[in-house]
């Protein structure tokens, strides 16, 4: 994941190539994809138009069909971890390629070790070119194998083999030592494998540079013997030794493993003489002075892995600036550890425990440690520790404003974290509550791309099954947000979910007790944003009897501003439907709304929504069933009230489009009903030129403004405001385009 900058050319090249394969491609007899037409592709290219097919989970057998043209796309380092590629697919796919790096890890289904060595080997080039194969978490199966003749085939059959990774493998003593007969093998990891012993490695004693035997947990070999085998690898400078900590092994084993560490740090440097790299993380603590005296020997010495030792806090390790150390006695060693143990669960928790305490009132930004903490969750997907703990760092290291100074693109792979997190674990109530808390950062919501519409639906959905009141609260604020910075088709689809309706009950909870907390307005604001130019989400509403429990909460309320903000807001949603304006004709109702429209000690926010109402509703005569004197009072009161409202400075409305408005603006509507528009439009227009003014230009609204100034009848106000509207689109001499990034944040 790269957090930095935007995107390269090729990357979204490539992305587009992916996006559009099945336009490229033809199918053959068997089902598998070609390209169509291929051009020689750059080597390079070759290998990354795999790697993101393989990244965006789309490389199966259907379409890594299109790499059989080795002509033209030629592979030199592929990569086909975690994707479902059947021996077939493989052997057809990528074995006729010169390969010179070959990754096939944790591949689902039935994929084997034997079928990538048979396959590879059946290509003379791969058994001289291939120079490094990993095949972690796959099972070898490699008793199987035969050329024709008897002849048995193995690692041994690839010459080119410089390096093995065979991580979380059945690899058996047999398999061992055919690897180790390699004659340019030089790094072998062979961790948590089922190995029992170590002689093998005796054979490939004067090529092996690095070998990494992380937690064998079957390994059966004593103290002193260990001891012999690592001094005889006299080519070695990195040796990882370290242990899972957490892990119920075998204590004798384990124990052996620890005391042939001890006396390894023990040895003066005339042992291991090449070595400048030590791994003995998660091994039985040793005295400092041993450690000490180890380090102080080896003047060449660059790494340490001491997590979870007791030992990362040792004095000696401060005196060498230029050694880095895996621990947990600062961010520099959590940092070190995060970034080489991605792949080991038990070393991830132990770093993210730490990492946890130590970031817990942090000011400062740090990209590069919540890039490695998203990493981990991404290594991880499925362990509930792991994301408990990072969801943790998360919020402690994007709380506040230090998620507004981070890379986009990597606050933008965090927020998908965080949903997946919340996805994968619904039942586990801290990974919620970590999730829930992160989120609930207005500039995160308003500013970071992200699948809006999919993150609402999970916040939704969690809500309608939660009741704790402080993790509601939150989960409230995060769906009024991200309700206003959805489409209205999305806006239409999340409505018509049932749980869309768990706003109303949080709304009818809050009321009954007349409470005024942030949860009620946030819920309030949720709902207004829910109907918005989404005539389904209205009749929703209204068919929840949401229309009875606003009515309550406008009475009950009567003195709360804010509430009466948001109830109004989403009364004038639904009378900007016209086939629902039916419903908001009930006197009382209508009352009620003109004698806030009316009261000149109520606020212009609260006055300006009810006027909007009664705009909507009076706009169609033909429409109104009720005392035709309650209209003609409605539109008086309207142009009188309006008269007296003054210049709002700060922003109290915004709206995705003027086409609500466009009934109002005609020239045979009531001066009462023009004045409310045009005052409404000038009055966002002011507040937000670049964006309203690309608007009102782009929805045609210019003409209905011209046509109101032109009119003999048009009222003098209105004409006013229709000018002054019109010269601030003359002043703004390049409408600014809206971007992505420019858009409105919504009622709130």
């Amino acid at each position: 994941m790269d957090g930095e900058g935007p995107q390269t050319l090729c990357d979204l090249c490539l992305a587009q190539v992916c996006s559009r394969l099945d336009a490229l491609c033809r199918k053959g007899a068997d089902g598998s994809m070609s390209l169509i037409w291929a051009p020689l592709f750059p080597q390079e290219l070759a290998d990354q138009l795999l790697q993101k097919m393989a990244t965006k989970g789309m490389l199966n057998d259907t379409t890594v069909g299109i790499f059989r043209n080795s002509e033209k796309l030629r592979l030199r380092s592929a990569s086909i971890r975690y994707c479902k590629v059947s021996a077939k697919a493989f052997r057809l796919a990528l074995c006729p390629h010169r390969l010179l790096e070959l990754d096939a890890s944790w591949v689902p289904g039935d994929l084997t070790g034997a079928d990538v060595i048979s396959g590879l080997a059946s290509n003379p080039d791969c058994r001289a070119s291939l120079q490094m194969l990993t095949l972690n978490g796959l099972s070898m199966n490699l008793g199987t194998l035969e050329e024709d003749g008897g002849v048995c085939v193995g690692f041994s059959s690839l010459q080119g083999l410089k390096t093995i990774h065979l991580v979380n493998t059945d690899l058996t003593d047999d398999i061992l030592e055919d690897i180790c007969s390699l004659p340019r093998l030089e790094t072998l990891d062979i961790s948590c494998s089922s190995v029992t012993e170590l002689n093998a490695l005796l054979k490939c004693k004067n090529t092996l540079r690095s070998l990494i035997a992380h937690r064998l947990y079957r390994l059966d070999t004593t103290p002193v013997r260990l001891l012999f085998i690592f001094t005889q690898l006299h080519a070695l400078r990195h040796l990882d030794f370290s242990y899972n900590h957490f892990a119920n092994d075998d204590s004798e084993r384990r124990a052996n493993g620890d005391e042939a560490v001890r006396q390894l740090l023990e040895s003066g440097p005339q042992i291991l003489p090449s070595l400048v790299s030590l791994d003995i993380s998660g091994r039985k603590p040793i005295d400092d002075s041993v450690l000490r005296g180890f380090v102080e020997s080896r003047s060449g010495l660059i790494f340490l892995g001491l997590l979870a030792t007791g030992l990362s806090s040792s004095p000696v390790l401060s005196s060498h600036e230029n050694l880095k150390v895996t621990g947990e006695a600062n961010e520099k060693q959590l940092w070190e550890a995060l970034r080489r143990y991605r792949e080991r669960e038990c070393f991830v928790k132990e770093a993210l425990i730490h990492l946890y305490h130590l970031t817990s009132d942090t000011d400062k930004p740090q990209p590069d440690m919540l890039k490695l903490v998203v990493e981990a969750m991404r290594s991880h997907p499925e362990s509930p520790h792991v994301h408990l703990l990072a969801t943790a760092c998360v919020f402690n290291l994007t709380t506040r404003d230090l998620a507004e100074v981070m890379p986009v693109r990597l606050m933008s792979a965090t927020v998908t974290q965080l949903l997946h997190a919340m996805e994968t674990f619904p039942n586990i109530q801290q990974v919620q509550s970590n999730c829930l808390m992160a989120l609930c950062n207005d500039f995160l919501l308003q500013n970071v791309p992200f699948d809006r519409y999919s993150a609402a639906m999970l916040v939704i959905k969690w809500l309608s099954n939660h009741e704790e009141p402080t993790l509601q609260r939150i989960a409230v604020a995060v769906i009024s947000i991200l309700v206003a910075k959805i489409s209205v088709e999305e806006t239409a689809l999340l409505s018509n979910d049932i749980s869309f309706m768990k706003l109303l009950t949080v709304v009818q909870h809050k009321a009954m007790l007349g409470l005024v907390d942030p949860t009620l307005k946030f819920a309030l604001s949720a709902l207004w944003n829910l109907t918005d130019e989404t005539p389904a989400a209205a009749r929703n509403f209204i068919n929840c009897q949401g229309l009875e429990l606003y009515m309550e909460v406008l009475e009950s309320y009567y003195s709360e501003t804010a509430i009466q903000q948001k109830v109004l807001g989403l009364l004038n949603n639904i009378a900007e439907v016209e086939e629902l304006q039916s419903d908001l004709m009930d006197e009382d109702l209508l009352e009620h709304i003109l004698s806030l429209l009316q009261d000149s000690q109520m606020l212009v926010e609260v006055r300006y929504f009810a006027g909007g109402i009664l705009a909507q509703l009076a706009s169609r005569a033909e429409a109104w069933t009720l005392d035709q004197e309650l209209r003609s009072t409605i539109l008086e009161q309207l142009h009188k009230s309006i008269m007296t409202w003054p210049h709002l400075e700060q922003e109290m409305v915004s709206y995705r489009s003027f086409r609500p408005f466009c009934s109002l603006l005609q020239t045979c509507q009531p001066s009462g009903v023009q004045l409310w528009a045009v005052w409404a439009i000038h009055l966002v227009c002011r507040q937000n030129a670049s964006y309203y003014i690309h608007m009102l230009t782009k929805e045609g609204l210019m003409e209905l403004l011209k046509a109101l100034d032109t009119h003999p009848d048009t009222h003098s106000n209105v004409k006013r405001v229709s000018q002054s509207i019109m010269r601030m689109v003359q002043e703004q001499q390049s409408p600014c385009e809206v971007t992505n990034s420019q858009t409105e944040p919504g009622k709130s």
